[in-house]
This record gives structure tokens, C-alpha cells and sequence, in this order.
């Protein structure tokens, strides 16, 4: 079977890494690589429909699981794999609860990445062992979540922007938009996500975001 993976890293050298070695698990496998958010949605866009995306946390135009968010939201038949230097319990079960498919963490051999990689392939759910049992997630976060997975595209990256301190002229000159369009986003958002006004929409998002990350720890 010929397998279509999208290898969503920023990090050069272990995608090249990551790339050679899943080349030779497989005898035909077609990988493309996403160094950003936007390139991953214009594979998503333009490119047959992959079997499996491995995706790091922290790539750019990403905010927290935003990325995953989105992925569960538009292409919710396509398995999503998190692939990531995070591997803190809560980390990894907070990526389960926003839709993900299993969590490999960056630290694993190649041999373990590739296997778990095959196992997601064959439908079932990689985790790493003993990470200890999922903490009781609250109806209000488990709502906030669907929410948050609702937003389109660019609706998040407004949501990103605002979340970073920008006002509506900045983030109107950055997306090449038009005022009005900010506005209107910004009402869609505010809609979507049962609140009024921009502080109570950065606080829904900021419920996704990831924990702190340790002082030696890299993404």
C-alpha cells in the first residue's frame, strides 16, 4: 500500500531525519514536508488527501493546540499525530482530548517512532508507556474545546493576533485585509465562542494553550 504522510516540523535536520527514516519502513510512501501552518493547509488544499500528519506543537502559525484545533475541524477523517519534545503527562493528554491520534515524543528512536507510526497506520492510538491516567476533564473546557475547533483558519490567526496584543488597524495591515474584515471576524469569533468582547475570547483560547514549557525544554 502506498502510504502519503505530511511531516509538519520546523526543525531541519530531524525532519530530514524523521523523512529517511520512514522511507525505508516503507517500500512506497510519498512524505511531504510543512515547515509552517500555511504550508500545511496548502498541501491540505492542493495535494491528495494524506494518511497521517505528524505534527510538532510548536510550529509557526501555531498557538498552543490551535493547530490541532484546526486540523480536527476541517479534516476530521485524517489521522493527526503529535510529534513533539513536550512530554509532560498533561501535555499529552490534553492533546488526546483535542482529537490527536497519539503522541510520540521527540526523545523516541527512530525504530520506536517508525513503529508507533505503523501501529496509528493500522488504526489504533500510540502512547508513550506509563504516563499515568488522563485528569477528569470539566464539561466547561471539553465545550470550550468544540468551540475553539469551529473557528476557520483565519479566524484563529485573528484570534492569535489579538492574543499577542494587536489591535484591529495592526492585524488589518498584517493579513493585507480591510478593517471591516477584522471586524467581522471578530464578531464571527466572539459568536462562536459565547463571549463579548476581546478579553473573554483570548481567555477561551488561552484555555487551550500549552502549560509553561520547563527551563531546558524545547518544543
Amino acid at each position: 500500500m502506498n502510504y502519503r504522510i505530511i511531516i509538519t516540523e520546523d526543525h531541519p535536520l530531524f525532519c530530514s531525519a524523521l523523512s529517511g527514516a520512514l522511507q525505508q519502513s516503507w517500500d512506497q510512501i510519498d512524505i511531504a514536508e510543512a515547515n509552517n501552518l500555511d504550508d500545511l493547509q496548502r498541501l491540505l488544499k492542493c495535494g491528495e488527501t494524506p494518511d497521517l500528519v505528524l505534527l510538532d506543537l510548536h510550529i509557526p502559525g501555531a498557538h498552543g493546540f490551535s493547530a490541532l484545533l484546526f486540523l480536527r475541524n476541517q479534516y476530521p477523517d485524517i489521522p493527526v499525530v503529535i510529534i513533539s519534545a513536550r512530554e509532560e503527562p498533561d501535555v499529552i493528554h490534553k492533546a488526546l482530548e483535542h482529537g490527536a491520534s497519539g503522541f510520540i515524543p521527540k526523545s523516541s528512536s527512530l525504530e520506536t517512532i517508525t513503529s508507533a507510526i505503523k501501529q496509528i497506520l493500522d488504526g489504533d492510538i500510540w502512547l508513550p508507556a506509563d504516563i499515568g491516567p488522563a485528569p477528569e476533564a470539566s464539561s466547561v473546557d471539553s465545550e470550550m474545546t468544540e468551540r475553539l475547533a469551529s473557528l476557520t483558519p483565519q479566524q484563529l490567526k485573528v484570534l492569535e493576533m489579538i492574543n499577542s496584543g494587536l489591535r484591529n488597524k495592526q492585524i488589518a495591515w498584517e493579513l493585507k485585509v480591510s478593517e471591516a474584515t477584522i471586524k467581522a471576524h471578530l464578531t464571527a469569533i466572539f459568536r462562536k465562542l459565547g463571549v463579548n468582547n476581546r478579553t473573554q475570547a483570548v481567555i477561551a483560547l488561552q484555555q487551550s494553550e500549552l502549560e509553561p514549557e520547563p527551563l531546558d525544554g524545547t518544543a
